[in-house]
């Protein structure tokens, strides 16, 4: 079977030459097809670290393991994991999180946690904008597929591997429509796992309860933000982030790497730790069905840490009896090949499981009830701009409120309320009847924003975005505002 591997920078080939003859002694039956991604690739010119030729491999073969890349620092260079996650679909950042107590240090001996990560959307979606001298802007995108499809894994992932418990980490008491649909999809695709315990916490209490109880969890699904820093904690908590290897799922082309950087100060030194590309290797060969071979290699390794044999960002005295480079580790892995922990728990790997899902997209009424409207004006007072507003919007829309930050300042807001020069002004239907901020949202004709956009630039407003107002099956597709 071919594989496609990139060996990275900075400690990425190191540590991946120690993979991979550790894959070799095991005899996974793997052959690899090399290509050069990261740093060199960014300095030639090419912004997104990956030249055309390397997409034909990472299309022809089924995974790719990746080392370390480094990014050149300054701007207008694109981040490679987001890409190739975007491009290719790898919907489900999966890194299983586990304690190896007493032979690497934790203060949660029995922690292990698996985080399932929701890979493609979210502010992750990279679109962002200034919009005025004050403001800038950056776009959260979660789609109900997105949401439906990442949850449904993390849900046959617990059931696959012999997990007890699913926990949904949002913040929906904030942003209700976001982080609301990607609970309210949780909860409704929960109902076919009866036999999984499942909860759904606030991210923030969620979090800090991963640090301090991390007994409490298994598995662990959020989305894209909150799964990048969640999934690092969970890393450290368990000793070493050095530890930790990731899985990147997709349909059709899955990547594996280690989750930490690539390191260039200890570069070509021969000290780095390969632990987390060797998991990273070992959750790649259970995708690849080769579960056997993971659960081979993966007790090697335990046995290797049980006998005290230990890389330098873990070595401990009275603890380990040996330090050891890149090599000498991977040597010490290959020589232990066939033999188990005694104080550590074995793993038994389970097979890969599939997911299998297509999105039926809802049929909805879907009907326009108004428009929200971002002016740029860092000279005026919300009454001043008000009034602006009403004349230029006579006989065709009513304004029913400005926000500044997403809080009301009008009608009846507060002279305390700090303003920038960014304002939403929210219009609605003339035959809305608004009421202590309330409005009865009914549709309106496209026609009518379009003459209310002209009516405002021939007031010499000037309009740096639009966000239509739909109500979806009678229901608001859109959030209030802060004190509405």
């Amino acid at each position: 079977m071919i594989i496609t591997v990139a060996k990275g920078d900075g400690i990425g080939p190191e540590i991946t030459d120690a993979v991979l003859r550790v894959l070799d002694a095991a005899e996974c039956g793997l052959t690899y097809e090399h290509i050069e991604v990261g740093e060199k690739v960014y300095r030639s010119g090419n912004t997104s670290g990956i030249p055309a030729e390397a997409w034909d491999a990472l299309r022809r073969n089924p995974v790719f393991l990746k080392g370390p890349i480094t990014t050149p620092q300054g701007g207008g260079y694109k981040s490679l994991n987001v890409t190739i996650r975007k491009t290719l679909g790898l919907y489900a950042n999966v890194r299983p999180c586990r304690s190896f107590h007493p032979f690497v240090h934790t203060q949660h001996p029995g922690m292990d946690v698996v985080v399932v990560r929701e890979n493609e959307e979210d502010l992750y979606a990279g679109i962002e904008h200034r919009q005025t001298t004050d403001v800038f802007q950056c776009l959260k995108l979660i789609t109900i597929p997105g949401s439906e499809k990442i949850v449904r894994y993390a849900f046959e992932y617990a059931r696959a591997n012999g997990r007890k418990k699913v926990t949904c980490l949002v913040k929906d008491n904030i942003m209700k429509v976001t982080d609301g649909l990607f609970a309210e999809v949780f909860r409704r695709v929960g109902k076919e796992y009866p036999e999984l315990e499942q909860e759904v916490q606030i991210i923030d209490i969620g979090t800090a309860r991963v640090a301090t109880r991390p007994e409490r969890y298994d598995v662990i699904v959020t989305l894209n933000l909150y799964g990048d820093i969640i999934s690092d904690v969970t890393a450290e908590l368990t000793g070493s982030v050095g530890l930790a290897g990731s899985a990147n799922i997709g349909d059709h082309v899955s990547m594996f790497e280690a989750i930490h950087g690539s390191a260039p100060d200890i570069a070509g030194k021969g000290i780095a730790n390969p632990s987390a590309m060797l998991n990273a290797a070992c959750l790649m060969l259970v995708h690849l069905g080769k579960a056997d071979k993971a659960e081979l290699i993966q007790n090697a390794w335990l046995k290797t840490l049980e006998d005290g044999i230990h890389p330098g960002d873990i070595f401990r005295e009275g603890v380990s009896t040996m330090k050891a480079g890149t090599a000498a580790f991977a040597d010490a892995v290959i020589e232990r090949l066939g033999q188990r922990p005694d104080s550590l728990q074995p793993v038994e790997m389970r097979g890969r499981q599939a997911l299998q899902y297509q999105y039926q997209r809802p049929q909805v009424k879907k009907e326009l009830c108004g428009i929200d409207v971002f002016v740029d004006d860092g000279s005026t007072t919300p009454d001043e701009l008000a009034e602006r507003l009403r004349a230029a919007a006579e006989g065709i829309l009513q304004l029913k409120l400005i926000t500044n930050r997403g809080v009301k300042v009008w009608p009846e807001g507060f002279p305390e309320t700090f303003c920038t020069d960014h304002w939403r002004c929210r219009f609605v239907s003339t035959e809305a009847t608004i009421q202590a901020g309330k409005a009865d949202y009914r549709p309106i004709p496209m026609d009518a924003v379009l003459a209310l956009l002209n009516a405002l630039h021939g007031a010499g407003v000037e309009v740096v975005k639009t966000e239509h107002l739909y109500l979806f099956d009678g229901e608001r597709g859109f959030s209030l505002g802060q004190g509405e």
